[in-house]
């Protein structure tokens, strides 16, 4: 059997104790919803972090040493000295620093290696201190600089010469400019010799007096690696003059001769030719020079014949393309032809080589405007002409059967070259008195040219080739007006044009050899028309 509670019994229940974990999420919860946080602060930073970008120009060396100073000790460096700037390729220098927020600092730009110089404007003035107030945690501060110089400033005339290579250019070589100055090396292939520079370049400045010409190209040191364009092609001359204040030039080198297939200039030589090495002049003003000497096609077979001589400066241009420095002039091949075909009676001529001081031995006074040719040591033209009169013209008298007699010695040249075979034929009458005066640097020391002309009593016994090309005024100061001004003071004298005086002006004609190269058959056919039957 079965026992139940009685329904009437009573139920006995169990109740339980709430735990302590609910109520305290209640309260945890309550007090989220219902309170409000109290606020944070972060307490603001009181430094700033600058980046300082500075942008140079081109010229500027790529081993220099940039600071950048001020008072602050932010701007102090680890040296005290200033702030060493890191190069970031390109035209970029950079340095980043901690600066003190809201407060103004001054600070300045500078380069101590491989020079002292400060960043200048483009006047010349010292750039005055700039000045910085940083406000954010971070910032970038970029400014350029125009150009480098002295701390007290520089006006002067300066040309800053800035050179592109290729690629291919060897690192290890040194990059030169060559040209007509003396600071260019007078047309020495190692001239003036280039620095390395900012964004691969590299880089010279130098010094001229305002509105002088130059011609220059860019060399590796020696002519068989002078630049070229990019296909390998021969380049004219780089022109440039120069102005009253600071100037850039830049020049983009397209290639190197030695890196075309075609074989450097030969010594293509027509006829028979001799040298007299190192002739040392006994003036010891003037420098020792190789002489040139072409002979002849008959020479060595009608050997009783005796043969007028045309003397000739520049002699590395005339005939020998290797030692040429912008091209010969083809006085070999054009004498050979016009002999052979009788327009020229058969002569000797012997090219004398200048040197360095070319511009002092061919002017016969000083002009110090000039120094791109050493103009303040002008006047050496009459050292110059003892040496080919008493010490030269003997020597191939000696050694060539030639016509001594005056009748028969010319003398010849071109722009500085020109203007030296004037003054010394009119000068010695009695020595030379055939002149080829080819674009004559009439203009030399104010026209003293044509003052001297002028005072002369009379027509000399000359016969003169006198010319200029109507576009060599671009790159030269030699000009159409000045030689005609030269023209018409020897018509005064008595010179007749066409007869005893021939005149041309050379439509299109430039100052460069291959000008003179292309009327020197003219010239020749002039000064020595073959004799009469």
């Amino acid at each position: 059997m079965t026992l139940s509670p009685h329904p009437q019994s009573p139920i006995h229940m169990t109740h339980r104790t709430p735990t302590r974990l609910p109520l305290l999420l209640l309260l945890t919860l309550t007090a989220l919803t219902g309170c409000p946080r109290p606020p944070t602060t972060t307490p603001e930073q009181n430094y700033s972090d600058i980046q300082f970008d500075v942008t140079v120009p081109l010229e500027t060396p790529v081993n220099a040493t940039l600071l950048l100073s001020g008072e602050d000790a932010a701007f102090k460096g680890p040296t005290g000295q200033g702030l060493e700037l890191v190069y970031q390729g390109g035209t970029t220098f950079s340095v980043k620093t901690r600066v003190p927020k809201h407060q103004p600092l001054t600070y300045t730009v500078r380069m101590t290696t491989p020079s002292e110089q400060v960043a200048l404007d483009t006047a010349g003035s010292a750039v005055p201190a700039r000045t910085l107030e940083a406000h954010e945690n971070e910032e970038n501060v970029s400014f350029g600089v125009e150009r480098w110089g002295p701390a007290g400033g520089d006006t002067q005339p300066r040309t800053a010469f800035v050179v592109a290579v290729p690629e291919t250019t060897p690192n290890t070589e040194d990059i030169y400019l060559a040209g007509n100055h003396e600071q260019l090396g007078g047309w020495n292939p190692a001239g003036a010799k280039l620095y390395k520079a900012v964004n691969n370049g590299y880089a010279t400045v130098l010094s001229f007096a305002p509105d002088t010409s130059l011609a220059f190209k860019v060399t590796r040191g020696e002519w068989t690696k002078v630049e070229k364009t990019a296909t390998g092609a021969e380049i004219a001359d780089r022109t440039h003059k120069t102005g009253s204040g600071f100037e850039r030039v830049s020049i983009t080198v397209g290639g190197w001769a030695d890196f075309f297939t075609e074989e450097p200039p030969e010594a293509v030589l027509t006829g028979k030719i001799e040298y007299l090495r190192d002739v040392t002049p006994g003036n010891t003003l003037l420098k020792k020079r190789d002489i040139i000497i072409w002979l002849p096609p008959d020479y060595d077979t009608a050997t009783e014949r005796r043969y007028p001589v045309l003397y000739m400066h520049d002699g590395q241009n005339l005939m020998d393309a290797t030692t040429a420095f912008a091209g010969e002039w083809g006085v070999d091949e054009t004498a050979q032809e016009r002999v052979l075909a009788g327009k020229v009676e058969p002569l000797i001529i012997v090219g004398i080589y200048n040197t360095s001081d070319r511009g002092p031995e061919y002017t016969q006074v000083p002009d110090a405007r000039y120094p791109q040719v050493d103009g303040a040591n002008g006047g050496r033209a009459d050292a110059y002409g003892e040496f080919i009169i008493n010490e030269l013209k003997p020597m191939i008298d000696g050694k060539y059967r030639t016509k001594p007699e005056a009748e028969y010695t010319g003398l010849a040249g071109s722009s500085l070259g020109g203007l030296v075979s004037l003054y010394l034929g009119m000068k010695h009458p009695g020595t030379f008195t055939r002149l080829g005066v080819l674009s004559p640097s009439v203009f030399w020391g104010n026209n003293d040219i044509v003052t001297r002309v002028d005072a002369l009593s009379g027509k000399l016994p000359l016969r003169l080739w006198v010319d200029i090309g109507t576009d060599e005024g671009s790159s030269s100061q030699e000009t159409v007006d000045d030689t005609r001004l030269l023209r018409d003071a020897l018509v005064r004298e008595g010179w007749v044009l066409d007869s005893d005086l021939k005149y041309t002006e050379v439509e299109g004609g430039g100052h460069n050899e291959a000008s003179w190269a292309a009327r020197f058959g003219n010239v020749l056919e002039y000064l020595f028309p073959p004799p009469s039957p």
